[in-house]
């Protein structure tokens, strides 16, 4: 058997709760498997690898690109997502975690599930018979790192040895970032303020990941030293969805994490700028980034509907 098929069937009928839980190679191989669909898709050739399968997608936080990318990924791949948001289920009835993914898995082939508690979403792939997406939690968002590893490779032709500089709140994009660096190679450098850096065990298991690869995980309070020399600067929102009662403390507690020309000038001269949108400009990122010549955002979010057809393909494979 060879490397690609072996790599094939290593990811079927997998989960995908958090990009810790798979090795570096097969990472590479959903990126190498991304793009190739990316070149399908761009060609106009048809690639119906989940014909006639059906994705329940389950949403407890609403979404723009989380729900537009995987409902366009089912439909290009053959298949059929369907939408359930909270009031469709029964979950808020009382039903249990565990006994919507045993019913949902005797009906779908999988299951992507967009919710608050990371411990939802293990629950769900405990009991329900079918693979199950991670499309976002308050702790990771393995799909978004996959479509921005994916989008850094493109500009850059290639992972390991670059330095990714993330400014801003350690929340589920920096954890999933801390993570997906970490097992490509990429040195990741995080700066926060005290008191909102990443989990303290997110980061000491990344750093045991980067010790396969030789990546160097760095976290600091100093946003000029993270980005210095830096290939690739990433920023998010300061409050995510569910943190609005914080919003104005954080715009204060932030304010000079702002990604900024004054900032970017520490950058290599031929960064990259990116951010998994909604943003806020004026806020964790100036317009002048994001709306410059450095910035590939929607590059970025147009790969989410490539990664997560890779992640698909190849873990609701039959």
């Amino acid at each position: 058997m060879n490397s690609t098929n072996s790599l094939r069937d290593s990811l079927k009928g997998r989960d995908l709760l958090s990009l810790h839980d798979f090795s570096p190679r097969e990472i590479e191989f959903m990126l190498d498997f991304a793009a190739e669909l990316k070149q399908k898709q761009k060609r106009g050739e048809p690639h119906e690898l989940l014909k006639g399968m059906t994705l329940a997608m389950i949403f407890q936080k609403s979404s723009t690109r989380t729900r537009v990318s995987f409902e366009v990924g089912m439909f290009q791949l053959g298949g059929h997502a369907l939408y359930l948001n909270a009031g469709d289920l029964q979950l808020g009835r009382g039903e249990t975690i565990a006994d919507t993914g045993r019913v949902l898995g005797r009906y779908v082939d999988g299951i992507m599930i967009r919710t608050f508690a990371q411990s939802d979403v293990e629950e769900l792939a405990e009991h329900a018979p079918v693979p199950v997406i991670n499309g976002l939690t308050d702790l990771l968002h393995p799909c978004q790192i996959l479509a921005d590893l994916l989008t850094v490779r493109e500009h850059k032709g290639r992972l390991a040895g670059l330095k990714l500089a993330y400014v801003g709140d350690g929340n589920n994009v920096c954890h999933s970032l801390l993570f997906g660096c970490a097992k490509t190679g990429v040195h990741i450098s995080v700066a926060s303020p005290e008191g909102y850096q990443p989990r303290e065990e997110i980061v000491a298991t990344a750093r045991d990941d980067a010790g396969e690869t030789g990546a160097t995980v760095t976290i600091t309070t100093d946003p000029a030293e993270a980005v210095s020399g830096a290939d690739v600067v990433v920023t998010d929102v300061w409050a995510s969805m569910g943190q609005e009662n914080e919003q104005q403390a954080r715009l204060k507690v932030f304010a000079p994490y702002q990604v900024n020309g004054r900032l970017v000038a520490g950058a290599k001269p031929d960064y990259i700028f990116l951010h998994c949108l909604p943003a806020h400009r004026g806020e964790e990122v100036a317009a002048e980034i994001i709306d410059g010549p450095h910035s590939v955002v929607f590059d970025e979010a147009e790969n989410r509907l490539h990664a997560q057809k890779a992640v698909m393909a190849l873990l609701m494979a039959k």
